[in-house]
């Protein structure tokens, strides 16, 4: 009797043990790699991104390539280094990074192209539909301005969201300005997204224009702050329509104070969350066409993807109570500074 109860008791002993050792295996390590974590929203993503992988079981681990694409490229190679099996990568240039997207593919790790394309074969694309974004922008200052003088300030040419989000821009505007209504008196590129860069190119056209310009589409939130300052600088800020994205505080402001008209909300909580579920589903040996939700996207230079595209919302004056009300920005934030007798629903 005795002696199978001690049996028992070490038949027990090495299934705990057994428990004990499955409970220590360490976690799927997840590596992310950010172009820069300069802007806003990269923040709201990341703190997305990171809940999503803990409530799956991966661990988080990162690098800031600091807008530099040699960084980024040493920052892939270390997240390897670190044992990363699955990269999820938000590129500075999608072409300067392929040789580092290669090498993961080589070692036959997944890599998620993040909220930018990565045209390659074999990797999976998660982000906003940016044509819709263009569309969206496009809408809202035709609205206000269906003819006159107008401005293009896109995004860096090396993203190719910039030329996504263009092309819808002029799905919606394309026949007013073959039709004469509208007539392009400057578009440039931005550099790095940058807003003293959108700023300094805005100076440059109001100049060239002697500031005859009646709507400026600016391809993103803080391009159209840099946008906004130039404005103002010639007395006119609030006076032409601006358009921009990604739902950042100051432009959402910028909507309440009547300087911006559209800021098109692409809530990024959800694309981090969205990405660090792929990135578990690929960890845990799902096939990127078996993703739920997947669907099929074809770059400009032809190549297929397994993708998942999620729908923005355009921000203006009157609907700004939907950022409020999903907590993604308070109503003394939205509403700083705004003169009460021209306050948006939303501030009153």
């Amino acid at each position: 009797m005795v002696k199978r109860f001690v049996a028992a008791l070490g038949v027990m002993g090495m299934v705990f043990v057994t428990m004990a050792a499955a409970s220590a295996q360490p976690a799927v390590t997840v590596g992310v790699s950010w172009a820069n974590f300069q802007e806003e929203r990269w923040k709201i993503d990341e703190a997305a991104m990171k809940a999503a992988l803990e409530k799956g079981g991966a661990r988080y681990v990162s690098a800031d390539a600091q807008s530099s694409n040699e960084k980024q490229i040493s920052d892939v190679e270390g997240l390897i280094a670190r044992g990363a099996k699955v990269l999820i990568i938000l590129a500075w240039d999608k072409d300067a990074v392929l040789p580092a997207v290669n090498k993961a593919k080589a070692e036959k790790i997944p890599v998620i192209g993040y909220d930018r394309l990565i045209e390659t074969p074999g990797v999976f694309y998660i982000t906003f539909d940016n044509r819709e974004v263009g569309r969206m922008q496009a809408r809202e200052v035709f609205k206000v301005r269906p003819k006159g003088n107008y401005v293009f300030i896109k995004g860096s040419n090396t993203d190719p969201n910039a030329d996504f989000v263009h092309s819808g821009q002029l799905d919606i505007l394309d026949a007013a300005i073959k039709r004469g209504d509208i007539k392009v008196v400057g578009e440039q590129y931005t550099d790095g997204w940058r807003p003293e860069v959108a700023q300094k190119n805005m100076e440059q056209i109001l100049t060239r224009t002697n500031n005859k310009v009646d709507a400026v589409v600016a391809s993103n939130d803080g391009t159209a702050g840099g946008v906004i300052a130039a404005l103002a600088s010639v007395g006119l800020a609030g006076k032409v329509p601006v358009s921009g994205q990604d739902g950042d505080i100051a432009a959402l402001n910028h909507v309440a104070k009547g300087n911006q008209t559209v800021s098109v909300w692409k809530d990024a909580r959800d694309l981090g969350r969205g990405a660090g579920e792929v990135a578990v589903a690929l960890a845990k040996g799902t096939p990127m066409n078996k993703v739920p939700g997947a669907v099929q996207f074809k770059g400009p230079q032809g190549v297929t993807l397994d993708s998942i595209l999620l729908k923005p919302v355009p921000i203006t004056f009157n609907n700004l109570d939907l950022v409020i009300k999903a907590k993604w920005a308070t109503k003394a934030q939205v509403c700083q500074g705004v003169d009460a007798a021209k306050a948006p629903p939303a501030c009153k």
